[in-house]
């Protein structure tokens, strides 16, 4: 791919190099060699820009790098233009039409021609398989399920009954679709009775969902990965939640039953959210916080209980010297027994 093909792909003006210098790959700084592009992104990184053997770089509006024998394609955000110089290089493989012979597909479900389905996959009874769409091996999809166009499925994954995927989703390995939501009442005899799970769970468009993920139907109704949302590996997303447009969830995270987390949220790993809160539009809440209470719109929060992420600094600072301030206290109670021993006992 010749240089001045790249900056169109990837969104960048040539602002120094030769138009024709063909670029082979992408790489990161420190591995990109001959013929590749790389990028600078991070101010602490600057300084492998004068040893990295890229023939060309990224690099974002204001950004400046003082070698004059690197091609420059200045961008708006060099990650992203990085991003898609990688996509460029590694698209998607275009889908294969076939269906393997091991493959078990109910003959009330609805397929498209034009499709790929691997070995061992089975489709329940009234699911519908939309064109595009490719299911990896050892996929179960139970019955009434729905797929939107060019989503895929990789091996391992469940999708259970009368769920609903949109377009252009990526479920990976191992995870699932629909699952039971943990439900219980405790009966007279202090015995758990399951509450039946009758709900279902719905991915919009653009949806990513991690490895080894579980998302469970709701009770009643529906839970709901709303548009362009991505879900890390290991997360766990409780019955008659609703995970609101370009949200990012970070693995090990939970959330309990009835939560609602707005747009753009970002929640890091192993957060926890208890059960019937809201989490409003762009709030973050950083590592292992957890929270018990509403979070409003944009607020940073951080901690168990979370609390704001300013006052959880200072109070992490404050903490790491707590073993000094009770050498403090007591010296400062020996001194007061001093005092009250000479002057009496103080008020």
């Amino acid at each position: 791919m010749k240089l001045a093909e790249l900056a169109e792909a990837a969104g960048a003006r040539i602002e120094s190099g030769d138009e024709t210098l063909e670029i082979n790959g992408a790489a990161g700084l420190d591995i990109a060699g001959e013929g590749e592009v790389t990028f600078l992104a991070n101010p602490k990184y600057t300084p492998q820009v004068a040893s990295t053997k890229a023939g060309a770089i990224f690099v974002s509006e204001g950004v400046e790098i003082s070698r004059g024998d690197i091609a420059v394609l200045r961008s708006e955000d060099a990650y992203v233009s990085y991003t898609l110089a990688l996509r460029a290089f590694h698209p998607e493989p275009a889908i294969i039409h076939f269906v393997h012979p091991t493959a078990v597909i109910d003959p009330s479900a609805e397929v498209a021609d034009e499709v790929e389905i691997g070995a061992n996959v089975v489709i329940g009874a009234g699911s519908r398989i939309s064109k595009g769409v490719r299911i990896h091996p050892n996929v179960t999809i139970y019955a009434n399920v729905s797929i939107g166009e060019n989503t895929v499925l990789h091996s391992g994954v469940s999708v259970r009954e009368d769920c609903e995927l949109g377009a252009n989703c990526i479920i990976h390995n191992n995870s699932t679709i629909g699952c039971d939501g943990f439900g219980y009442a405790r009966t007279p005899e202090k015995k758990w009775l399951k509450i039946p799970q009758v709900g279902r769970v719905v991915l919009e468009d653009d949806v990513e969902i991690g490895a080894n993920t579980a998302i469970d139907c709701a009770s009643v109704g529906e839970s709901r990965i709303k548009r362009g949302a991505k879900i890390d590996n290991l997360v766990q997303i409780g019955h008659s939640c609703t995970v609101d447009e370009d949200t990012l969830i970070c693995s090990q995270t939970g959330l309990a039953g009835s939560s609602h987390i707005g747009k753009r949220v970002i929640l890091a790993g192993q957060v926890g959210i208890a059960g019937h809160l809201k989490v409003g539009d762009d709030a973050v809440l950083t590592a292992k916080s957890a929270t018990s209470h509403d979070v409003p719109d944009g607020k940073v929060i951080s901690g168990i209980p979370g609390f704001d992420n300013r006052e959880w600094l200072r109070s992490t600072a404050v903490f790491r010297r707590l073993g000094e301030f009770a050498k403090v206290l007591r010296r400062l109670e020996k001194l007061a027994d001093k005092i009250e021993e000479k002057f009496g006992k103080l008020d």
